[in-house]
């Protein structure tokens, strides 16, 4: 069966660096095929797993829309078998991964029958990979369109601000809005300085009802990769931030 995990938050605060190193956690512990699905416009986690981008479930519905719209033939094809093509094409293959990127926003016209699509056909690839791992937006757009699955594990990312624990209630309470499915759901508050947090901070985690896995520490080598635009995930195995990141995955039940 799937596992289904995403990651979530407001921009800023690392979750595209943590979807990585979850997804690179996944592949070193050899707990089976991954699909790697970046849910965010901005389509960085590429970049974070060091792959190449060619396409995008949103570059696909587009293209779709205008063919089908100017009446062009689709080789031969149903709306519903082109569209499934092309999202197999937009795969990028990787020896311990692959990554879907779902690209752009819906543009000014209808894309109904093309979301409802291209729904199944996400959900149908993922069927085959025994870990999704989601790098979503901070407004969780594909999950309130169910343009992906439901999800057993949401990590909330923030840092150690008030604003970004807020934002991270925000999308606690925007997923019981949405009625989504949700396994487990658990706060990480990444780039800490010290060792705990600001009261404040703990206060508002403890008001907000979210539950704090754990934290990840400010880690100098993530910016140094950052800076030189080399993949997180070249991260060595004793940087802070992978083994708080591994620590919290590990305790997880049933672990990571």
């Amino acid at each position: 069966m799937t596992k289904t995990i995403a990651v979530a938050g407001k921009g800023g605060t690392g979750k595209t660096t943590l979807s990585a190193l979850v997804i690179d956690h996944l592949t070193r512990q050899s707990k089976g095929t991954v699909l790697a699905i970046d849910a965010d416009p901005s389509t960085n986690l590429n970049l974070a797993l060091g792959v190449p981008l060619y396409d995008t479930v949103g570059d696909v519905r587009e293209e779709t829309a205008r063919q089908a719209g100017g009446g062009a033939a689709m080789a031969g094809m149903s709306k519903w078998d082109y569209l499934d093509f092309r999202i197999q094409e937009s795969l990028t293959e990787e020896t311990k991964f692959d990554l879907l990127a779902m690209g752009r926003p819906e543009g000014p016209g209808c894309y109904c029958a093309a979301n409802n699509i291209l729904r199944n056909s996400v959900d149908q690839l993922s069927d085959s990979y025994a870990y999704v791992v989601i790098d979503n937006e901070a407004g969780l757009e594909h999950l309130s369109r169910r343009t992906t699955r439901d999800v057993d594990l949401l990590l909330l990312v923030s840092d150690p601000s008030l604003r970004g624990i807020l934002a991270a209630a925000r999308v606690a309470e925007l997923v019981d809005e949405l009625k989504t499915s949700v396994g487990e759901m658990v706060l990480i508050v990444n780039r800490v300085v010290g060792d705990r947090l600001p009261e404040p901070l703990l206060k508002a985690i403890e008001e907000h009802n979210l539950k704090l896995a754990g934290t990840i520490p400010a880690d100098p080598m993530v910016n140094e990769l950052d800076a030189v635009g080399e993949p997180i995930v070249s991260l060595p195995e004793d940087a802070p931030a992978r083994r708080s990141l591994e620590a919290i995955l590990s305790s997880m039940d049933g672990g990571l």
